[in-house]
């Protein structure tokens, strides 16, 4: 029984700079062999995302397995490149960058535009639209390389509180609830076993079971897709789906996503590999809007990827310098042919916290797999298979503890006060109702319910309102800044004063340590 605690340990938790606990930050490094396997373990999270994009948008342009196989290892070229680029020169944070689900209903858009309907072979609707999405990402770029390099985010960075980024950081992976259960729930058989047993090795066996070297914990991933996987296996060889619904056999069995007979053994994407892109306005607004709150809720990946490195709050320049590099990143989507854009990966940021290692060399080694398998299309193509109950079972947990950094912030805040109450409550509920009315809408009426006199502004405005992140941080800094502005409390009770020390680079000694360019780069691209 553990003994009472004493008078003088009843206070409340201090708050910390930077999370505790965590056992590699960005700049220490575990072992070289224990770095390649984590860096697999990354590699094999975002390989979810990398092919739930491509399975939802290549069929709606006519494209077949051959055509999905080939996008989903160009989309997997690019983010190792653009992971690479931002570890290196970015926010130098440990964050994959990979494909992102915002971009989708504005790749629908294209995909679904009645100037492709003269194509009556499939393929070459595929490549014209698929042209078609390649100009828009490359002239939407723009925008965020503007934004980023010239320094103008780092204003909204400078802006944000404790109290404002809290919901935006919680609603980034609370908002992909619709990506967990439901996608598990796909194939209960396989989807729930892999939960209890990610569950059971990463969180109860630990404690249970003390050993020299936090394995369960580090690894679980790895360990509890392999055991479900051949669990699949097994189900599928024994024939156990040969009389159930088509739909139960895509998702359970391992052998019906096509990508293996459909990939290449060799093959180096390249830039404009499906021919010269083309640019329609349209199409370039609505890929803008969809670039705009990619990088808001990638600013929110990285201020939870912060914390769970085990650094301090990133200073607005640098973020800032990140949000250009993702610019460019998704300017790398449109050169090579991804049919989406580029964003921080929610589940490799809540891997980080499952393992605790929050090391820069970890992510530069899942960026290295995922050029090797991009190239080596057939064994890529193995990996890529994985049932995706599977993938929804890792999801439920790595988004989850996505979701808990944007409830660490509350660390800094008075919770003690209904003007934090208020906005806390309200900012998330909005986050999550207004997204769902967009969302029902489109299911009910097939268009979305603003109805201007410019379809384009429509589906810019249906882009916005659809991501709970957006919503949910628009709300709460407009209350943040504008509600009670003039007592002298309310810089306490957000949190500002916390981070005051951090608008600037600086400010603090830290800074320096984490987030300095390499190769003395920083002598010629000071943050300020």
């Amino acid at each position: 029984m553990a003994p009472p605690l004493k008078a003088d340990e009843l206070v409340p938790h201090p708050v910390k700079d930077q999370l505790p606990g965590v056992d590699y930050c960005v700049n220490s490094n575990p072992s070289w062999p224990e770095a390649i396997i984590l860096g697999f373990q990354h590699y094999l999270v975002m390989l979810g995302s990398t092919v739930i994009i491509p399975t939802i948008i290549v069929p709606q342009m006519g494209g077949g397995n051959e055509e999905k196989a080939q996008v989903i290892h160009t989309l997997l070229f690019v983010a190792g490149l653009n992971t690479l680029l931002q570890s290196l020169f970015g926010t130098r944070l440990p964050v994959v960058i990979g494909g992102s689900f915002t971009f989708i209903i504005p790749a629908t858009f294209v995909a679904l535009s009645s100037r492709y309907n003269t194509y009556l072979d499939p393929r070459e609707r595929f490549k014209h639209s698929m042209r078609g999405m390649q100009g828009a990402l490359m002239i939407a770029s723009i925008l965020p390389i503007l934004i980023g390099f010239l320094g103008l985010w780092r204003i909204v960075i400078r802006v944000l509180s404790p109290l404002s980024a809290a919901p935006l950081v919680l609603l980034v992976g609370l908002g992909l609830y619709a990506q967990g259960f439901p996608l598990l729930a796909e194939c209960v058989e396989i989807g729930l076993p892999g939960l209890i047993i990610l569950i059971l090795l990463s969180q109860y066996i630990p404690h249970m079971w003390k050993l020299k070297r936090p394995i369960f914990e580090r690894f679980a991933v790895l360990l509890s897709v392999a055991i479900v996987w051949a669990y699949a296996a097994i189900l599928t060889v024994t024939g156990a789906y040969n009389n159930r619904s088509p739909q139960t056999q895509f998702s359970c069995r391992v052998d019906r996503s096509g990508l293996i007979s459909g990939a290449s053994w060799i093959k180096v994407p390249y830039p404009w590999q499906w021919g010269a892109p083309k640019v329609d306005a349209g199409d370039v607004s609505v890929m803008m809007a969809a670039a705009l709150v990619s990088l808001v809720e990638s600013t929110g990946a990285f201020i939870a990827a912060a914390r769970y490195g085990s650094v301090t709050h990133t200073p607005g320049s640098v973020i800032s310098r990140g949000a250009g590099w993702l610019g460019l990143g998704i300017l790398l989507n449109g050169l090579w042919g991804t049919a989406t854009g580029s964003t921080v990966s929610v589940e490799n940021v809540g891997l980080l916290a499952m393992t605790r290692v929050g090391s820069r060399r970890v992510i530069q080694m899942s960026a290295i797999f995922m050029l090797f398998f991009s190239v080596l299309g057939k064994f890529g193509a193995v990996l890529a298979s994985i049932p995706l109950p599977i993938i929804g079972a890792l999801y439920c947990v790595l988004f989850a503890l996505m979701s808990s950094a944007g409830l660490g912030l509350l660390q800094f805040c008075n919770l003690n006060s209904f003007r934090t109450k208020f906005i806390l409550g309200f900012s998330i509920y909005l986050g999550l109702s207004v997204p769902q009315y967009f969302n029902g809408y489109v299911i009910t009426t097939g268009d979305g319910p603003v109805h201007s006199g410019s379809e384009w502004f429509n589906k810019i405005m249906q882009v916005i309102f659809t991501s709970p992140a957006m919503v949910a941080g628009i709300v709460a800094l407009f209350l943040d800044i504008t509600l009670a502005r003039k007592y002298a409390t309310t810089k306490k009770d957000s949190g500002r004063y916390w981070w005051a020390k951090f608008k600037h680079f600086d400010k603090d000694p830290r800074s320096e340590e984490f987030y300095s360019l390499p190769y003395g780069l920083s002598k010629y691209f000071p943050s300020v």
